[in-house]
């Protein structure tokens, strides 16, 4: 049986990765094909912005993601004492 702490932890752990997949879900299929013509109104360096989302903005926006994530579990473990320190 897990403890209180352990329980905890899972449950942050749980609400980190879902504002994650909101998010990549958001930029990769909202900016990147749902939203495209009316972000195609915007310019960005000269392109459209629907179109630089698409090749360009989510990549991005993925890399960030990873080093957030990363970021926050480093955080989680501390707070937990799941650290490896």
């Amino acid at each position: 049986m897990l403890s209180d702490n352990a329980r905890a932890y899972w449950k942050a752990n749980l609400r980190l990765l879902v504002f994650c997949l909101v998010v990549w879900f958001i930029v990769s299929y909202g900016c990147g094909i749902l939203w495209v013509e009316p972000l195609n109104t915007l310019k960005l360096g000269g392109y459209k912005l629907g179109f630089w989302f698409a090749q360009q903005g989510a990549i991005y926006a993925f890399i960030l993601l990873i080093f957030f994530y990363a970021i926050g579990m480093r955080i989680l473990d501390r707070k937990y004492g799941f650290d490896e320190a």
